[in-house]
C-alpha cells in the first residue's frame, strides 16, 4: 500500500512542495530513504522508529520505501520527520490518509515529542499557493506560521496530538493570528545622550530620511560608534511587508527566537571586524543568509571599517547596489535579500589622530596611506554621505542638557518618508535611496541654480557617474526635510559637503 503525504522544504528563501511517499512490500524487513536526503533526513528513520514505539504505534515489519518528491531536488534537517511518520502510519494501516489538503513539518524527539524547525514561514507562505488548507507544525512554530492568511494553523507538542486529530478523537485548535504591531522604538538609545557633533547628527538625521549609507570618520573617542548605535531610534518602524521579509530571513537562518510572530524591530547587525567574507556574504555547504541578509530592511554597522578583511569589504559591493546577494556553494545556490543601511565607522589613520587639533599623529605617510587604501574606491563610491566627526567641546560634555532626543529627530524622519511614500506609491521604491538610475532626473528635478552647482561640482570634482547619482538621491531627502517639491541650490551645496572627505583622505593625500 502507497500513502502519500505533503510536506515543505527550503530554497533560499522560498519554500517548495514536497510528497513523502511510503510504500510497504514482501520481503525481509528494511528501511529504504530516497530523494536525495542529507544526513539529518536520513538520520529520521532512527527518530521516527523510536517515535513511534514509545507513543504505543507498530513499525511496519516489511519492506519499507520513502521517496520524498521532488526526487531531484536536495532534502535538508529534520523537518520531514512528522510526515514520514504519518506515512509509515498510513500505509500500514493505522492512519486514514490525512489528505492533499494537509501538510506537516516538524522534528520528532525520541519520545514523540515534536521540535521546532527552521523556515517555517516560507513553507506557510507556500503552502496558501499550493492551495494547502491545514498546516500542523510544532507548537513553537505557530505563531510566525499563523500569520499567513488563507491558511489553518494546527500547533502540537507531539505526535500523538497530530494522530489523535487525524482520527477525530481529540481535535487540535488552530492557532490565532495576532495582528502585526510594530514595536520600534522601545529600548533603544537615545540621540539625547549625544552631546555635541550637531554635523554628524544632521547627516544621522539625512541617512535615516532617505535610507543613505554613512561614513563617521574621526579619532578615537568622538562619539562615532555612539552615533551609529542610535540610528535604529530614528528609522520609521518596519512595515507588515517589511516585518515579513525580515522574519523569513531571520527563521530561515534558525535565529527566530522560539514562539516568536513577525519581528516588530528594525535589524541592527554589528559584525567584529574578523569576521569571514563568508559570514558577511552567507554560505556553508547549504547556503545560509549571511549578515548583509540578516540586516535585510535594517542596519548593517561596520566599526573599523579598515580593519576588515579586504575580501570582507568587496563582498558588500554588489548587495549594496542591487539590494539582493546570490551564494553558490557545492550544496546549490540561494538569492537572498540584503537592502540595508549601511554605517560604517573608522579612524582617520592607524594611530587614530591625524589631522586632531591637539593630538599629533605618530604614522608615517606610508602607514596612512596604507591604512585608507584597505577601503576600495568602487565601496567608496557607494556610501552617500562621508562624515567628519570632530572631538567634542568641554563645554559640550559638561552640558547638564544633552543634544535633541531621538523622538524629535524620528518626527522629522517620518514626515519626509512620508513624502516619499506617497510619491513612490504603487512602485517598489521605499524610500530615496533605492531611487533607479532610470527614473532619476524625473524625481530629482532641480531648480537652475542647482543644476548649475551640481554641473561645477561635477566638472571640478571630477565625479564618477555613480557619486553623481547619488548626490541627486541625497539632495532629494534634503529637499523632502525641507518640505521642498523642487531640489534648490542649498539642498545640492549641502549634499556636496557630505562628499568632499573622500577627497581629502583618499585622492588628494
Amino acid at each position: 500500500m502507497i500513502s502519500k503525504v505533503n510536506s515543505f522544504g527550503l530554497s533560499g528563501l522560498s519554500g517548495f512542495l514536497v510528497t513523502a511517499e511510503a510504500d510497504l512490500n514482501q520481503g525481509l524487513p528494511q528501511f529504504t530513504l530516497v530523494g536525495l536526503p542529507d544526513s539529518a533526513v536520513k538520520e529520521s528513520a532512527q527518530r521516527v522508529h523510536s517515535a513511534l514505539k514509545n507513543l504505543g504505534f507498530k513499525w511496519p515489519v516489511s519492506r519499507i520505501t520513502v521517496n520524498l518528491a521532488p526526487a531531484d531536488v536536495r532534502k535538508t534537517g529534520p523537518v520531514y520527520d512528522l510526515p514520514l511518520l504519518l506515512a509509515l502510519l498510513s500505509a500500514s494501516g493505522q492512519l486514514n490518509s490525512p489528505g492533499a489538503h494537509r501538510a506537516f513539518v516538524g522534528e520528532l524527539g525520541l519520545d514523540g515529542a515534536l521540535r521546532p524547525v527552521t523556515g517555517v514561514l516560507s513553507m506557510a507562505l507556500c503552502a496558501v499557493q499550493c492551495g494547502i488548507r491545514e498546516f500542523f507544525v510544532p507548537r513553537a512554530n505557530a505563531p510566525e506560521a499563523a500569520v499567513v492568511e488563507g491558511l489553518t494553523v494546527y500547533p502540537a507538542d507531539d505526535a500523538r496530538q497530530v494522530v489523535e486529530h487525524l482520527l477525530g478523537r481529540q481535535l487540535l485548535l488552530p492557532a490565532e493570528s495576532v495582528p502585526y504591531t510594530p514595536e520600534a522604538w522601545q529600548g533603544l538609545p537615545d540621540f539625547a545622550d549625544v552631546h555635541g557633533q550637531p554635523i554628524a547628527r544632521r547627516a544621522m538625521e539625512i541617512a535615516a530620511a532617505g535610507g543613505h549609507n554613512i561614513l563617521l570618520i574621526g579619532p578615537p573617542g568622538t562619539g562615532k560608534s555612539m552615533l551609529a548605535k542610535r540610528l535604529p531610534g530614528i528609522l520609521p518602524p518596519l512595515s507588515e511587508e517589511e516585518a515579513i521579509e525580515t522574519t523569513k530571513v531571520y527563521s530561515v537562518a534558525g535565529m527566530l527566537p522560539p514562539g516568536s510572530g513577525l519581528l516588530s524591530t528594525r535589524p541592527f547587525r554589528s559584525p567584529h571586524h574578523s569576521v569571514s567574507p563568508a559570514a558577511l556574504a552567507g554560505g556553508g555547504a547549504t547556503p545560509r543568509p549571511g549578515e548583509v541578509s540578516l540586516a535585510h530592511n535594517g542596519v548593517l554597522f561596520l566599526d573599523e571599517l579598515p580593519e576588515f578583511s579586504r575580501n570582507g569589504l568587496e563582498v558588500l559591493r554588489q548587495p549594496i547596489e542591487d539590494g539582493c546577494i546570490t551564494v553558490s556553494r557545492v550544496g546549490g545556490s540561494a538569492t537572498y535579500p540584503s537592502s540595508f543601511m549601511l554605517a560604517a565607522a573608522m579612524n582617520p589613520c592607524p594611530c587614530g589622530y591625524f589631522g586632531h587639533p591637539t593630538r599629533p599623529c605618530t604614522c608615517s605617510p606610508s602607514a596612512v596611506d596604507r591604512y585608507r587604501q584597505r577601503i576600495s574606491g568602487p565601496l567608496l563610491d557607494r556610501i552617500d554621505l562621508h562624515i567628519e566627526v570632530s572631538p567634542v567641546e568641554y563645554d559640550d560634555l559638561a552640558s547638564e542638557t544633552g543634544g535633541e532626543c531621538s523622538a524629535d529627530i524620528r518626527a522629522r524622519v517620518l514626515a519626509a518618508r512620508a513624502i516619499q511614500q506617497k510619491r513612490y506609491q504603487g512602485t517598489e521604491i521605499r524610500c530615496n535611496a533605492q531611487i533607479p538610475s532610470a527614473r532619476l532626473r524625473g524625481i530629482c528635478r532641480m531648480e537652475p541654480a542647482a543644476a548649475k552647482l551640481l554641473r561645477q561640482a561635477f566638472t571640478g570634482l571630477e565625479l564618477s557617474a555613480r557619486t553623481y547619482d547619488r548626490i541627486l538621491r541625497v539632495s532629494r531627502t534634503i529637499a523632502d526635510l525641507a518640505g521642498s517639491e523642487t531640489i534648490l541650490a542649498v539642498h545640492v551645496s549641502e549634499a556636496l559637503q557630505y562628499r568632499a572627505l573622500d577627497r581629502k583622505y583618499w585622492y588628494n593625500q
